[in-house]
């Protein structure tokens, strides 16, 4: 870890092999490297024969949904059948956890979210219903109790999560949906940003800022400029996307044409409106 008094300046071990505090510096996202989740392909070695397979990408999500309810057990039970009538422990899912985020970033499912982030890319939030300032703190205590609850951290939620992330990336290499670029133009409507900054001024246009451990950005400008007066503009590298929209099957969060992406600090052009 880092400043014991600075919780934002945290980091723990991580599983993709470069140092959290370099994944999360504006310097990475400059110059992006490839990132893996260790072991995640090696373990689903089935999964991604088969998506070597698929000719576009609407045959690759179908494959990748059909795997993911087999393999989690996400497959609704058929009225009348043996399995149906047994009780039905809640079992989390990789989308309801989105959709769940797709709600309240602030809730339950955001701190699963977040709660990933942190175990895998080593990178520890900032904010969770509020500044997650000295530890302890009832804001700490309250993300803590949060991403490790019952409702949505279990049946295996971050192994989903990892190979979400993994499809994520063979998707994006593959079919090269945002370009072919290592980078993409993305913007996050705000409210907060004073407290963000880090370097620079928003006055001034060009800032940095450290944004929280997953932050969602828009594909449109104008959808963005929704969320908040402060439109920040910032080029996020694809290493580092979680979500966006076309990834899945499933209409989630692609209303606000919506992308999850790993946070830490940005370089970014910043505007009033």
């Amino acid at each position: 870890m880092g400043d014991e008094h600075d919780p934002a300046g945290w980091y723990t071990t991580n599983l993709v092999g470069i140092p959290a505090p370099v994944l999360a510096s504006a310097g990475f996202n400059a110059h992006p490297q490839p990132l893996h989740v260790a072991g995640v392909r090696e373990s689903h070695a089935g999964l991604f024969a088969l998506l070597q397979r698929c000719t576009d990408a609407a045959e690759a999500r179908g494959v990748f949904a059909h795997y993911m309810s087999l393999a989690f057990g996400l497959q609704r039970r058929a009225a009348g059948s043996d399995d149906a009538a047994e009780p039905r422990r809640w079992r989390a899912s990789y989308l309801k956890l989105l959709q769940g985020w797709g709600l309240d970033a602030n809730g339950a499912a955001g701190a699963v979210l977040k709660g990933w982030v942190e175990s895998r890319f080593g990178i520890v939030p900032v904010f969770h219903r509020a500044v997650l300032a000295r530890f302890p703190s009832p804001a700490w205590t309250t993300y803590l109790e949060e991403k490790a609850g019952s409702r949505f951290h279990n049946n295996n939620i971050f192994q989903q999560l990892d190979l979400l992330y993994e499809f994520s990336q063979w998707m994006l290499a593959r079919f090269q949906p945002l370009g072919a670029e290592p980078r993409v133009t993305l913007w996050r409507g705000s409210t907060r940003c004073e407290e963000q900054v880090l370097a620079g001024s928003l006055r001034g246009r060009q800032c940095t800022v450290r944004l929280n451990n997953l932050v969602s950005f828009s594909l449109a400008r104008e959808q963005a400029g929704c969320f908040g007066d402060w439109l920040l503009q910032a080029e996020v590298p694809q290493v580092k996307l979680l979500l966006w929209p076309g990834l899945l099957a499933s209409a989630t969060l692609q209303g606000e044409s919506e992308v999850l992406a790993v946070g830490g600090c940005y370089e970014v052009l910043a505007r009033y409106d």
